[in-house]
């Protein structure tokens, strides 16, 4: 994934708003725009806050489905992109690149119609699909954890399609928004030459739309009131965010959970479909509202230091619970991150003492016995330069470690030691985790996260100086 998918961390507390300055709201999308500042500001940063995870959403699919000029273009709505290549540290189109799981992804459009998901069986290997909504909600998973290794054609439709499942649909799978990420993960084994059996699994994922599986007439074509523009990261810094929220709203269908807090939102002009014209606030409710988007944006900003454990800013609208600032987070940490059952990351960028990780050290990470990272399918520790967070080239052309390495050696005990230092470890390279000779970070990827992870009783062993 591109760099634009691998924001900074940050972290924030809910905005809460002074009865002052909201007893004007009323509970209606027909009202006019408010002319108290203070109100207009007030509901500019919680609308900005819940809008945000969207904006980012929409700039990626965008790229993806179609701005024809960029590297990762897909072809189109409903259409694969598979990444089938090992990433070594030659490659810096990528930060944070994962070998562990090839990534098949795509945009749906479902607007028209429903589309189907063609998978094979997959033996001996784990393999995902999680599927994201607009909000970037992780509305459903299937794949090893989730419907096993089993071949299936899945339905997966927008939130005004109604009918029974089709003979020869194994699920339906129904989204809360017409636009809708679908990133698959594959697992690519150790072994040398693996990358070419990822390619040939890849290559038997399908997407068709609806009407080719039915054998039936395509569905006349669905537009919207405002088009579906570019995305300008500018707009999301002033008033400007209203109208591409108001473009968004019309792939969502409306939450009743969310039916006072939308109308509250109107009382800036966010509404569905809604062109945004500054000519209808006064200059000093527009100055508030871009006062509004600025503390947002800086409050999310500031927080980056606060967050230590991202496990809780990803999952299903009843995991967030009405949390959009979590949901923020969620999409500024790196968008598509995993639900906590389906797969955890946890980074590490200081040592046991809570200094910075340099590579003019030498550090090791103990695991006791039985305290490897308890994961159902595998894990690895994949290591990265600062800050670029790109793979780092060494002599054995090693970028990860983990529980498929071949030839990891124990300690007579038991335990398992890794080693992370820029230079061979004598008699340990076995166990050896490169480093650059500069500041540097890892990621543990847990794949099939077990109980004890998921609830925080296991916990990561800190990498210890060695002096």
């Amino acid at each position: 994934m591109k760099k634009l998918l691998f924001l900074a961390l940050v972290f924030v507390a809910i905005f809460s708003c002074k009865k002052k300055e909201t007893e004007d709201i009323k509970v209606t999308t027909t009202t006019s725009i408010t002319q108290y500042p203070d109100s207009a500001k007030a509901i500019a940063k919680e609308a900005w806050t819940y809008a945000f995870s969207m904006a980012m959403n929409y700039r990626t699919m965008h790229l993806y489905a179609l701005d024809k000029t960029y590297s990762d273009y897909a072809g189109g709505f409903n259409k694969f992109r598979h990444y089938d290549k090992i990433f070594t540290a030659a490659d810096t189109a990528v930060v944070t690149p994962n070998n562990d799981t090839p990534y098949s992804w795509a945009t749906l459009n479902l607007k028209d119609e429903p589309v189907v998901l063609e998978v094979p069986a997959i033996k001996d290997r784990y393999y995902s699909f999680q599927f994201v909504d607009l909000y970037t909600y992780n509305f459903a998973y299937i794949g090893s954890r989730t419907t096993g290794d089993k071949a299936g054609k899945y339905l997966i439709a927008g939130p005004d399609w109604k009918g029974e499942k089709p003979a020869g649909i194994m699920e339906v799978i129904q989204s809360e928004t017409y636009l809708v990420t679908l990133l698959g993960r594959t697992e690519l084994k150790m072994a040398s030459g693996d990358i070419e059996n990822v390619k040939k699994i890849q290559a038997q994922y399908k997407l068709m739309p609806f009407h080719e599986f039915t054998k039936t007439a395509a569905p006349p074509h669905k537009d919207f009131a405002l088009p579906f523009a570019g995305f300008d990261r500018a707009d999301l810094g002033s008033s400007k965010f209203i109208g591409l929220t108001n473009n968004l709203l019309q792939y969502t269908s409306p939450n009743p959970v969310e039916k006072d807090l939308l109308a509250k939102f109107a009382r800036i002009g966010i509404v569905s479909g809604k062109e945004f014209d500054p000519k209808s606030y006064t200059p000093e409710v527009l100055k508030a509202i871009d006062e509004g988007v600025q503390e947002a944006s800086k409050e999310l900003e500031d927080g980056a230091n606060k967050l230590t454990n991202a496990t809780f800013l990803f999952g299903t609208r009843q995991d967030l619970n009405g949390n959009y600032t979590n949901r923020a987070l969620g999409a500024a940490a790196g968008l598509f991150g995993n639900t906590k059952e389906e797969a955890i990351y946890i980074g590490t960028r200081t040592d046991k003492d809570k200094n910075i990780l340099s590579g003019q050290n030498k550090y090791i990470i103990r695991f006791p016995k039985g305290q490897t990272p308890p994961a159902q399918y595998f894990w690895s520790i994949t290591l990265y330069n600062l800050p670029s967070r790109y793979l780092v080239e060494n002599p054995i052309n090693r970028y990860s470690i983990g529980d498929r390495t071949s030839g990891l050696k124990y300690e007579p005990n038991g335990d398992l030691i890794i080693y992370i230092q820029n230079e061979a470890p004598k008699g340990k390279e076995s166990n050896w985790l490169p480093a650059p000779k500069e500041a540097f970070y890892y990621l543990i990827r847990v794949y099939g996260p077990k109980e004890s992870l998921i609830s925080g009783a296991w916990k990561a062993p800190q990498p210890e100086l060695v002096k």
